[in-house]
């Protein structure tokens, strides 16, 4: 099941509540044509993976989350464990701009938005 997340006291809840579990954020709009096609995906994961918690933030209604998650590409994928950060899933372009002008100072794994498949593979690797 994907939790709608709004606000920033439910993202704190939700994360608080999974203690241990890995928590998978997308960050998407209802208007993005490949938001709409990762969704069943993004769905049938959370079926699948019962011990995960799965969760979505519209980022036209809870703009503050994506300004402090610093989303500019939707969809975006980001993951926490024990309430941290341990990876982020958004546009490769970045990775290299920010890998080529050093401002990186520790790797951050990112993706294009709609790959499914690396998407799980990286939540079966941090479950």
């Amino acid at each position: 099941m994907v939790q709608n997340i709004r606000d920033m006291d439910e993202l704190k809840a939700l994360l608080k509540s999974a203690e241990n579990k890995l928590v998978v954020i997308e960050f998407s709009a209802k208007w993005c044509g490949p938001c709409k096609r990762m969704y069943p995906l993004f769905h049938e994961m959370s079926v699948q993976y019962r011990n995960v918690m799965f969760a979505n933030v519209d980022v036209d209604n809870a703009r503050e989350l994506a300004q402090i998650y610093h989303i500019k590409a939707i969809p975006t994928f980001q993951m926490f464990k024990q309430a941290q950060k341990v990876t982020l899933f958004s546009r490769m372009k970045r990775t290299i701009c920010c890998y080529r002008s050093g401002s990186l100072s520790e790797p951050i794994f990112e993706l294009c938005g709609t790959d499914a498949k690396k998407l799980e593979e990286k939540i079966r690797e941090l479950m």
